[in-house]
């Protein structure tokens, strides 16, 4: 009797701990120190929000929308995998933009699953609307009343193109920051984080990525356990890399696509600190 005791304790505790991994979420800060952040771009805050996949955290969002506007950013980054291509629900997902637009600037890229439910045009719409900035292949120059300027740009999913993934990204990038001066802070949002090193090659400050969930399991000590693009024990789920003088922030992600379980990986809201060096 007391064995099975202990067995039906240990498989509530398992799934209590499973159910909380999942349902709760958490917040990462990171804080990104570079000589090019402008003056008066020290301390500017970015939350940033990635692969929600049609997922409801309490009522209107609650569960994200509060952490954000504790958090008090300057500016909310969303990269990629708004919504799910196998539960497309676009009305619930925009509920989040709708209590999230006055709190700050949105900026919005597309991610695998928008190109695959092949209703772009109405995600995009739908978002514009709600003030949203969209960035498809563009870059926009944020300016400080002081004329401190530095530039946010965003690519468009490679699954939206007929090139290979990394061809794809690279043409995008060009487009985007065409006409962006070399020496300015350059941001990028795409949703794609094994694209790294083409990310650095065209001497992006910083890149947001998701898209990875974190690996779904995370091993402690070890990282992730399986990626899309980058398969078993991939190289880049989480956290902030480094490669050259480009580094990319990837977010373990909000929700969950084909496999809806997570383990040891905590949904999370990313927040990025910029300071400039004195």
């Amino acid at each position: 009797m007391r064995k099975w005791l202990l067995i039906l304790l240990v498989v509530c505790f398992i799934g209590f701990f499973i159910y909380k991994g999942n349902t709760t979420i958490g917040v990462t800060h990171y804080e990104i120190m570079s000589e090019k952040v402008p003056e008066s771009f020290n301390n500017y805050r970015i939350v940033q929000l990635s692969d929600l996949h049609d997922a409801k955290f309490g009522e209107r969002h609650a569960g994200v929308v509060g952490k954000v506007k504790d958090v008090e950013p300057d500016v909310i980054f969303v990269t990629g995998d708004f919504i799910d291509s196998n539960r497309y629900d676009l009305k619930q997902s925009l509920i989040l933009i709708e209590e999230l637009q006055s709190v700050a600037p949105i900026y919005y890229v597309t991610g695998n699953h928008e190109i695959a439910v092949k209703d772009v045009d109405t995600i995009k719409t739908a978002l514009k609307e709600l003030g949203v900035h969209v960035l498809t292949d563009e870059a926009k120059i944020i300016r400080t009343a002081s004329g401190d300027e530095l530039a946010i740009g965003g690519i468009e999913d490679p699954l939206a193109s007929e090139l290979e993934d990394d061809e794809a990204v690279k043409a995008s990038i060009s487009q985007a920051f065409q006409e962006v001066p070399p020496h300015m802070f350059k941001l990028l949002l795409s949703h794609r984080p094994e694209l790294f090193a083409v990310y650095s090659q065209n001497e992006i400050d910083v890149t947001f990525s998701g898209h990875a969930h974190g690996g779904q399991f995370r091993i402690p000590g070890l990282g992730g356990l399986l990626s899309p693009g980058q398969g078993w024990f991939p190289k880049y789920t989480a956290g902030i890399h480094e490669l050259n003088n480009s580094r990319m922030v990837i977010s373990r992600g909000i929700g969950n696509s084909i496999m809806p379980i997570r383990l040891f990986n905590q949904p999370e809201i990313v927040v990025v600190t910029l300071l400039s060096e004195e």
